[in-house]
């Protein structure tokens, strides 16, 4: 069955006949096209889906949200027709935090389940961030943040007008971050993949290895050649081809 349409979702290689789905969240920062590559790379029973939230992408003119609980409540609201065969949740860095509270959002409301949730390059939710925060910086301060972070190219940085343009989006995603507090509820059902990048200086392995505890289910802890933003290498590939291949035979 198709998904609906939705400014939410953006899916480079529509597929009604897959037999699972990938729903995909960006980084702080990212948008949908981070996945554009993916559909291509996976086995043709996915669908890959990737998520552009508001202000991102080709919803920059959209108001970013800065509340974790308001967006994934929107997020569920969205995505739930979707939900009507089996799915996944793949996210990176602040994607991984929002695939994990979307998650527990829908078992409040005993809605299916993710059969996997990847989380990728995202610190473990229980445990206190040592980075000071970010989102209320002043600009140059917080430019040289983005800087360390390493995920923005330094010609859109040194580019004001596009910057102008970008900087509520990008302090509002680490609004997201900054402001969230964790709540502690019973593991997940589901089971929770989880990747960090053995260069990663932003979240390190002994971050990720803690998303054990989220899961009454199998937990699985991979390491990846490359830093905070090993997303955009190819190796992230067949690593998730591995993943799901159980998902889809």
């Amino acid at each position: 069955m198709p998904l609906p349409t939705s400014p939410l979702l953006s899916y480079p290689t529509p597929n009604p006949q897959a037999r699972l789905r990938m729903f995909c969240f960006p980084y702080a920062g990212g948008a949908a096209q981070v996945y554009r590559h993916w559909s291509a790379a996976l086995s043709p029973t996915v669908e890959v889906c990737a998520i552009e939230l508001p202000g991102h992408g080709r919803r920059i003119a959209d108001p970013p949200i800065t509340q974790l609980a308001q967006l994934v409540d929107h997020l569920g609201t969205t995505l739930l027709p979707g939900l009507n065969q089996p799915f996944i949740f793949f996210g990176h860095s602040l994607g991984g935090l929002i695939a994990f509270e979307l998650t527990r959002w829908l078992r409040s409301r005993q809605l299916p389940l993710p059969e996997l949730l990847v989380v990728s390059a995202a610190r473990a939710p229980h445990l206190t961030s040592t980075e000071p925060p970010l989102h209320q910086l002043p600009k140059a301060d917080f430019l040289a943040e983005l800087n360390r972070y390493g995920g923005t190219p330094q010609a859109v940085i040194q580019n004001d007008e596009l910057m102008e343009l970008l900087l509520p989006t990008l302090r509002a995603d680490f609004a997201l971050l900054e402001t969230y507090r964790y709540q502690a509820q019973a593991p997940l059902s589901c089971a929770i993949a989880a990747i960090g990048g053995n260069q990663d200086a932003i979240v390190s392995l002994d971050d990720v290895r803690p998303w054990q505890i989220h899961t009454a289910a199998q937990f699985s802890l991979d390491e990846i050649t490359g830093d905070h933003f090993f997303v955009h290498q190819p190796q992230i590939l067949p690593l998730m081809t591995s993943k799901i291949g159980h998902l889809v035979r």
